[in-house]
């Protein structure tokens, strides 16, 4: 180590974490120093203005990313700060990238293989410094915030991208397009003895040639180096009841999260959760380690991951069927060694129920479930092409941010195209990070002959992009558009009706549309309990009629040309 080039935490006393601007200088100087190893720049700024920085360390000094693209070399992502308040991983990649400029032989081994960083993603609440917002947390002596400066979590918000960082960070992994990804945290829950525990893409849900690849060459080298390196690592600790001793489920990371989002564009990611109880320096030690053995193993084995992440988006371009939601198969656990505490129950002091601790002077080591298959909950017959009209500009933007080949329609055309009618919606009773995201849907497929506008954007899906389109574009995939409340306005109806006009149109209307009657005698037998209210009686008859019907109304508005 260069004693005029340590980082905050190492010239502290093992228990501090850098700051933001100790951070940016830090990499600034390392820049200049080093110019022919590291490249560091700004690559946009947070909604209050911060600026957030990236950086490249290439072994050859070639930083231009069209090249390294055109050449085909590997590119390591490696994502930190996105919890501030969780940042072992920010001072961990500031050590990595200076040992990388100061040991030749470290360099070296690189080859071909480009590190790209992030230093401080959440930079807003890097800046919100205390020490007091993690409640069980063993250091460090000050930290940033969870939440960025509009109070969002940045890791549920990478497809509805509220955040100018989310729009960055969407663009950044369109253009980079990274063969792996580690984004770091640290975890909440269980005791046991692990420091490092990991979330990887769900390899079901990854697919193919690449999830197996995942799943029985790549998770096992990790796991057993880091075994060697002193850190012993288990998957994260999800139990299906109150302690690990019941088993654990392997994470489903939907695309709101790093490692979900990543799968969108076949980019396979990790997000280590060190343990929130362990002492600050061994997460940071066990966070480098995880970082260098995952980088070490992207080196190795960077050309075939290329190879398959290649094959993956080929067949994408040519799938008719597609999963867009998944469930965990409980009937189909695997098992996993695992080291564990005592979970020991007893009466709380502050109320009448059981409280759940662990007693570490009991651990144990068994077998316990891994619930680590998943098989598909929903699969979508996919069209040919999606057609997004051009009105909704806020889908089409994050389309392009994630670079989704479309093109604009040049003139007025009719074609057979099918829609999805929204018979039903259940929403959360609460705001979830700024949205009233809807958990269900009940939706009927329906055709129609609908003629295009010039302008409207069509999206083929013979193409490498199309898993992003069609998650997000298919209503009911995990964390789609619609889910997250893009397409809202497509379920109000914009006229009403007075009551004391509409009670003579609706017995006429009754008389008129038979299918309206039939449906109007259902409702009655369904809910007898609806009849004395008005409101509720008018309002089945004029939302189900014909007569008044608005076309827009509860249609949703992507089209799926077949």
């Amino acid at each position: 180590m260069h004693a005029d080039i340590r980082t905050t935490y190492e010239l502290g006393n093992k228990n501090q974490t850098t700051t933001w601007l100790e951070c940016i200088n830090f990499y600034k100087e390392l820049a200049t120093r080093f110019p022919q190893v590291l490249r560091f720049e700004q690559i946009g700024v947070s909604d209050s203005g911060v600026p957030i920085h990236a950086g490249v360390v290439s072994a050859d000094g070639v930083f231009q990313r069209e090249q390294i693209k055109r050449e085909g070399r590997p590119v390591f992502f490696n994502n930190n700060g996105i919890h501030p308040g969780e940042p072992e991983g920010v001072d961990a990649c500031m050590a990595l990238v200076r040992d990388l400029c100061v040991e030749p032989a470290r360099l070296a081994a690189l080859g071909r293989t480009v590190l790209l960083f992030i230093p401080i993603y959440n930079v807003d609440g890097c800046l919100n410094r205390a020490d007091t917002s993690r409640v069980n947390q063993d250091g460090p002596e000050q930290f940033g915030f969870r939440g960025n400066s509009r109070h969002l979590d940045l890791n549920r918000d990478f497809v509805k991208c509220d955040s100018l960082n989310a729009k960055v960070f969407n663009q950044l992994i369109a253009s980079w397009d990274p063969d792996v990804m580690v984004d770091t945290h640290t975890s909440n829950g269980a005791d046991y003895p692990y420091t490092m525990t990991l979330i990887h893409t769900q390899a079901d849900k990854l697919g193919g040639a690449l999830g197996d690849f995942l799943r029985h060459t790549m998770l096992p080298h990790i796991f057993s180096q880091m075994e060697r390196s002193g850190w012993p690592t288990c998957p994260y600790v999800n139990p299906v009841k109150d302690s690990p001793d019941h088993g654990i489920a392997e994470f489903l990371e939907t695309p709101r999260f790093s490692t979900g989002f990543a799968a969108l564009h076949h980019v396979i990611g990790f997000m280590p959760e060190t343990h929130m109880l362990k002492p600050f320096a061994d997460r940071y030690a066990s966070m480098r380690a995880l970082v260098e053995v995952t980088l070490a193993f992207t080196v190795a084995h960077g050309a075939q991951i290329g190879r398959l992440r290649g094959d993956a988006r080929a067949q994408a371009a040519q799938r008719s069927d597609w999963p867009v939601s998944w469930k965990m198969d409980e009937g189909n656990p695997s098992t996993f060694l695992f080291k564990g505490y005592a979970a020991k129950y007893a009466p709380s002091v502050l109320g009448n129920y059981t409280r759940l601790s662990y007693d570490r002077s009991e651990p144990w080591e068994r077998p316990i479930a891994y619930y680590n298959n998943f098989v598909a909950d929903v699969v979508v017959r996919a069209p040919s092409a999606y057609v997004v009209p051009q009105a909704w500009r806020q889908v089409i933007e994050r389309l392009q941010w994630n670079g989704v080949e479309m093109s604009r329609i040049e003139a007025a055309t009719t074609v057979e195209a099918r829609y999805y009618h929204i018979q039903s919606v259940t929403s959360r009773a609460q705001a979830y990070e700024g949205h009233m995201f809807h958990d269900d849907m009940l939706l009927e497929t329906r055709h129609a002959s609908v003629q295009l506008r010039p302008g409207d954007y069509y999206i083929p899906l013979r193409q490498p992009n199309a898993r992003y389109a069609v998650e997000t574009l298919e209503p009911q995939a995990h964390d789609s558009f619609f889910r997250w409340g893009f397409f809202n306005s497509v379920l109000e109806k914009k006229e009403a009706f007075s009551d004391y006009v509409f009670e003579d149109l609706a017995a006429e209307l009754l008389r008129d549309e038979p299918a309206l009657a039939a449906s109007f005698a259902q409702w009655k037998v369904d809910h007898p309990e609806l009849l004395a209210d008005q409101d509720k009686v008018l309002h089945f008859i004029f939302e189900h009629c014909q007569r008044f019907a608005e076309p827009e109304w509860r249609r949703y508005p992507v089209l799926s040309i077949v």
